[in-house]
């Protein structure tokens, strides 16, 4: 009895000594929700309510709704944004898994040099390959097309670095045991490959959806029409101007942030399990 009674008061101390860590987490985490609820609660005001700093739901949905498919193709900018990310998101999944693939399960010392090479590649920021993407893609013909806004991001070095990364964790074994059955390079990537990294897939999923999703400045340079807007587009024309409707503002970013915060709560688990490295 003494002993049961002494684990009990050592568990007790110890959860009083969390209390403090418990305490601090609940409002770390309620200042990082706190910026979602004011987006969810502005698309619900007026502006002057907005400006006046009101934090909690008003009225003026419906009439920010209203004005906002008014001034905007509200619909078509959301099905453009759906379609290219998607589109993005499936062919970059494709290109960088095989291209990971390949540096891990048939690397040797010429590809593990061209692989550095591409590496750096990481370095150079978007805005220094600007000129020249948009020089290609004009020569090509391509302004103002879908494939001006997918070609540039469906092959990255982050993702042919986060695919090559996790097929270490590939049983080789698996490999060698399908090549000795007859089976074809690429029937081995479709059938064993990919079945076991979904966890990876999902993760590259999120994170490339996300890009393509949130992409302002490449589709603002390649597509001038207004038919091929997308979402963050929009909300740059939104703010435009010399009076800003904040109410009208502030739904159609909660617009454009919906999708991309329903597909990573779905697909957290297994985007956490894919960041880690882990393999099933």
């Amino acid at each position: 009895m003494t002993k049961s009674g002494n684990t009990g008061k050592s568990i007790s101390h110890i959860q009083r000594k969390l209390i403090p860590s418990y305490i601090f987490l609940t409002i770390v985490s309620l200042i990082s929700v706190f910026p979602l609820y004011w987006m969810f609660t502005a698309a619900t005001n007026t502006t002057v309510e907005v400006a006046r700093g009101k934090i909690w739901f008003g009225t003026n949905l419906v009439e920010n709704y209203k004005n906002l498919i008014a001034q905007q193709n509200l619909w078509q900018s959301m099905g453009n944004s759906f379609f290219y990310a998607a589109v993005q998101t499936v062919l970059t999944l494709l290109i960088c898994s095989l291209a990971g693939y390949g540096f891990e399960l048939y690397h040797d010392k010429h590809k593990d040099r061209l692989f550095a090479v591409l590496l750096l590649a990481m370095m150079v920021p978007q805005v220094a390959t600007l000129i020249p993407l948009f020089i290609m893609v004009s020569k090509a013909k391509l302004l103002n097309t879908v494939w001006a806004f997918i070609l540039p991001g469906i092959s990255t070095p982050f993702m042919i670095m986060m695919f090559r990364q996790n097929s270490r964790n590939f049983p080789t074994a698996l490999l060698e045991a399908a090549r000795i059955d007859g089976e074809n390079e690429f029937m081995i990537f479709f059938k064993m490959y990919m079945p076991i990294m979904k966890s990876t897939y999902a993760a590259a999923a999120v994170i490339t959806f996300m890009n393509a999703w949130n992409a302002y400045m490449w589709p603002r340079t390649v597509m001038k029409a207004n038919s091929f807007q997308t979402m963050p587009m929009l909300i740059a024309n939104l703010s435009n101007g010399y009076a800003v409707d904040y109410g009208m503002l502030m739904l159609g970013v909660l617009f454009c942030s919906l999708p991309t915060i329903i597909i990573f709560f779905v697909l957290q688990k297994q985007f956490a399990e894919g960041i880690t490295g882990a393999v099933k």
